[in-house]
């Protein structure tokens, strides 16, 4: 049998949305969501087709992966093949020789779920661990709660807002209502929602993005920021229970969030919205 690796195109872009829904599941190591394609296709389809490679194994997808950038790819597996000796090694060489048409030479970064084989590999093949990331869950069995703010759900005739206060929130954000129309467009955003917090001189305050992947099945919040005009007020805290309770409308069975380590004051927050912390997760990287 062969692994073979390829590029979806526009028109495949669908089976790697399905395969990742698939491979979501509650005890799972944190790992690529359809929701990361979702936030991605708001560069477009074209964009979003070019960065995703596959690969497959008598015509299954075995693996997804999404070039978030040209130095970083975020790699998952499905879950009866994480310990895929053939596959592990094949992702291996793929990703290490640039000739594959996977990761260009010079440093380069990868992220893969904790404790699958591939993991261990890149680490045996020379492929140091680096900084941490902090992955957060809360469970959505229970009622979320009322986040004490005002939410507004954004649809394309208020998108402007949901930009805006992203753009206030993140330092160079290139994030424009027209970028916001296409992610919209996209097939992940089916299942995913804007949400815009609001104070109580309803001033937009914070923002968040949430993705199910399927009932049943975990959902993540990427992007979440707070206005630079209204940071440490608790808003963080507001509109995270406010995705939480929007995940659990679309019937997510939790949220899942994750963030650098290094960035106590957003764990810290997350916290404070019943997110629990799970164990640190770690890319490998290669140096220049």
């Amino acid at each position: 049998m062969t692994i073979v690796l390829g590029k979806p195109g526009v028109d495949g872009l669908g089976e790697a949305v399905d395969a990742l829904r698939e491979w979501q599941y509650d005890g799972a190591p944190m790992q690529l969501h359809p929701g990361d394609l979702g936030w991605f296709w708001r560069r477009g389809a074209e964009a979003t087709a070019a960065a995703v490679r596959t690969w497959r194994r008598d015509g299954r997808i075995l693996a997804v992966g999404l070039l978030d950038g040209e130095d970083m790819l975020r790699l998952t597996i499905a879950p009866d093949a994480h310990e895929d000796e053939e596959l592990a090694r094949q992702l291996v060489a793929d990703v290490t020789e640039p000739e594959r048409g996977v990761l260009p030479e010079g440093r380069v970064n990868i992220e893969t779920p904790m404790g699958v084989l591939v993991h261990d590999l890149l680490g045996e093949a020379g492929w140091p661990m680096d900084d941490p990331w902090t992955p957060l869950r809360r469970d959505l069995t229970d009622p979320v709660g009322d986040p004490g703010l005002r939410i507004e759900v954004i649809g394309p005739e208020r998108a402007h807002v949901h930009v805006a206060v992203l753009g206030a929130a993140f330092d160079g954000s290139r994030f424009t209502a027209e970028r916001w129309q296409t992610m919209a467009a996209g097939l992940p955003y089916a299942d995913g929602r804007c949400l815009v917090a609001y104070d109580e001189r309803d001033a937009a305050v914070a923002a968040v993005t949430v993705w199910s992947a399927g009932p049943g099945r975990p959902g993540v919040l990427e992007p979440m920021g707070v206005h630079r005009d209204h940071r440490r007020r608790g808003y963080g805290e507001a509109i995270s229970v406010a995705a939480a309770a929007a995940l659990q409308e679309l019937g997510s069975s939790s949220a899942l969030v994750c963030t650098p380590s290094s960035n106590t004051a957003a764990v810290a927050t997350y916290e404070s919205a019943g997110f629990e912390r799970r164990p640190e997760m770690r890319d490998r990287y290669r140096d220049a």
